[in-house]
């Protein structure tokens, strides 16, 4: 007993900034050079997330100052909505405080954990409080808090506080010190930072480095991301824990009006439907279920079909964006293709992937292994590279199908490309706490993989158009050189004229080449012309189909006689002699410069054979249009009309 009462007495509650002080590598501060870009990144994405939720258009500047050796002042400042002041010692200094963790939306943060992470770090290294500067608006002053966390309460301890003038309207700016050490390659903040501004085109970027060196990545885009929507949960994506806390705290007093009140995507029919499967009486009231009730729902869940969550809770980057941010890095790639996915579930949780391929891009050699970003909810993933879901869809891929060399058909390719990969959800299984890596879910590495080979199939046939335009300009130009002397010399010798020489050019080349020139002006918009050259012994009926940039306006097409269907533009049926050439042209308004830098161009009715610049038209050769909305039931959508009896 006395053994007993000893051990007792050692027992203790230990607080949660306790913990992570003593574990803070779980949460990415597990060495000098990594602990210093995790206390950016989490600056910057809270930074970022308000900017957002508050629909201001992001300006962030990061400054690292080197104080020693192995000390440094970390400066994060945005032009966000501010913290009032009551809650500047909670959000800044107490783990597991924040506004998301509860919300089921896509955010960059949700935990609460990460910036008072990053204050509990800075002093435990540099034994030195966090200065927080903030306003929420230009008719309320500026406040300065000087703060740490007490471990082993988790609160924050505010040790000095004073109003301050301050020449922003309104944001946020922090100054922490902290042990670390600054380097540049792969896995830096520099690199954090470029990949950031890549999916985040809405964003100014500001990083002032220890040298002094001052890099700031521009806004490319002025439109924010789509605001997202909270959402309950869904009945297919909780735990049976989950589910009895809910049923224990639920004001409504009937399973029915419970399941159709404190979830999404359940309507009264479905709600009877889940009580037969069940066999939980509709009239049972929620607070009364019992274990094994609670499990018969968690079955019935599954047995009863019902429709997906809805998605406005998620905020893709879409191909517009993603290509306009990838060109401000990739300024002279030959080509940038893009896809969005449909939305999908994995359980509960919705989840979106898009992907991009980079291909001829100069800083990019086709010795070295492809680059490969990573993302999730807009935020990049720098480290555990190997361990990620979206590594792992990347290297099942037989890359050599597209012409890029792959040594056994598996692992990473070589070649001049680079592959982004971005994983938009509501609740991202990354692999730890600290987000470096998403978890090899099966459903999200096939969602990926799709995506990938779809932005991969356009890269093979860009690289093929371009080998065979190539091969043919070459041949081409020989011909060009021997034709007419051959021709002026038969002439001399017979005492003739000189003969037309282009229709023995036309038989001897047997191709019909697509051409695209593409010229922009600025307040005009981009011209592009179309050249569709007849090299073949006879006359040919072409129709000609371009795609058209979603959200650009099409103006002035010649000739007008065309059709225009799900963005693709299309000619009708124009006959082309042989050794002639036609020119098709349009224009697009409305787009930035970068946003028209290649033409997607098909031919109807020309053999693929003697197609050179161009695509043979098939129904299914571009990507088909979004499928039709599901259909819902009204009693489905109509959620919370029912009113309790």
């Amino acid at each position: 007993m006395s053994i007993a009462n000893e051990l007792a007495e050692k027992q203790r509650e230990i607080s949660v900034s306790e913990f992570f002080e003593r574990n803070k590598h779980i949460l990415g501060f597990d060495n000098t050079t990594r602990a210093l870009i995790t206390s950016i990144k989490e600056g910057v994405d809270n930074a970022l997330d308000a900017c957002e939720e508050a629909g201001v258009l992001p300006e962030i500047h990061v400054e690292i100052d080197e104080l020693s050796d192995d000390e440094y002042k970390v400066v994060i400042e945005d032009n966000g909505p501010g913290v009032i002041k009551r809650e500047v010692p909670n959000v800044f200094g107490k783990l597991l405080y924040g506004s998301r963790f509860h919300q089921i939306r896509q955010s960059r943060g949700q935990q609460g954990i990460g910036i008072s992470a990053v204050v509990m770090y800075g002093q435990l290294t540099s034994g030195q409080p966090t200065t927080v500067l903030t306003r929420v608006g230009p008719d309320h002053p500026a406040y300065r808090l000087d703060l740490r966390i007490d471990t082993k309460k988790n609160e924050p301890e505010i040790k000095n506080e004073e109003i301050v003038d301050w020449e922003k309207d309104h944001g946020t700016r922090l100054e922490i010190t902290m042990e670390g050490r600054y380097v540049r390659g792969a896995q830096s903040i520099f690199e954090y930072m470029r990949t950031t501004s890549v999916v985040n085109p809405h964003a100014q970027l500001t990083l002032v480095e220890p040298d002094g060196t001052r890099t700031v990545f521009p806004r490319a885009s002025e439109d924010l991301p789509p605001e997202t929507v909270e959402i309950k949960p869904h009945p297919q994506g909780i735990e049976l824990g989950q589910l009895q806390a809910m049923a224990k705290n639920t004001e409504a007093t009937k399973i029915t009006s419970f399941l159709q009140k404190d979830f999404c995507r359940v309507g009264l029919s479905t709600a009877r439907k889940i009580c037969e499967a069940s066999g939980v009486r509709e009239d049972r009231k929620p607070k009364y279920l019992k274990t094994d009730d609670c499990k018969d729902l968690m079955k019935a869940f599954d047995e009863v079909r019902m429709v997906s969550p809805p998605t406005d809770c998620l905020s893709p980057i879409g191909e517009a964006l993603i290509r306009r941010g990838l060109r401000t890095e990739f300024k002279d790639a030959d080509l940038i293709a893009t896809t969005t996915r449909d939305p999908e579930v994995n359980g509960g949780p919705p989840f979106q992937v898009e992907a991009a391929v980079v291909y001829g891009a100069d800083k990019i050699t086709e010795e070295e292994q492809v680059e490969i970003l990573r993302y999730a909810n807009r935020v990049p993933l720098l480290y555990q590279r190997g361990g990620c879901v979206a590594t792992t869809a990347i290297e099942k891929i037989d890359w050599r199908r597209y012409d890029l060399d792959q040594r056994g058909g598996q692992g990473i390719p070589r070649g001049s490309a680079a592959i982004l990969v971005h994983v938009a959800s509501t609740n991202v299984p990354f692999t730890s706490e600290s987000k470096d890596a998403i978890a090899n879910i099966p459903k999200i590495e096939d969602e990926i993989e799709l995506a990938v080979r779809e932005c991969a199939r356009k890269m093979r046939s860009h690289i093929r158009k371009g080998k065979k335009m190539r091969k043919l300009r070459k041949k081409e130009n020989i011909i060009r050189q021997i034709i007419p002397q051959i021709a002026e010399k038969s002439a001399q010798i017979l005492d003739r004229d000189v003969p037309d020489y282009e229709r023995s050019i036309a038989n001897i080349m047997n191709a019909v080449m697509v051409t695209p020139e593409i010229t922009y002006e600025q307040g005009v918009g981009h011209d592009v012309k179309v050249r569709v050259t007849n090299y073949t012994s006879h006359g040919k009926k072409v129709r000609l189909i371009v795609e058209i940039p979603p959200d650009g306006t099409l103006e002035d097409p010649n000739p007008d006689k065309i059709g225009l269907e799900d963005n693709k533009l299309s000619w009708e049926e124009i006959k082309i002699d042989s050794g002639e050439a036609r020119t098709f042209e349009y224009r697009i308004r409305g787009l930035p410069p970068d946003d028209v830098s290649n033409v997607d161009a098909y031919l109807d009715g020309i053999d693929a054979a003697l197609i050179a610049g161009a695509e043979e038209w098939e129904e299914d050769t571009v990507p088909e249009t979004a499928p039709a909305p599901q259909q819902i039931d009204p009693d489905e959508e109509e959620i919370t009309k029912e009113v309790e009896v």
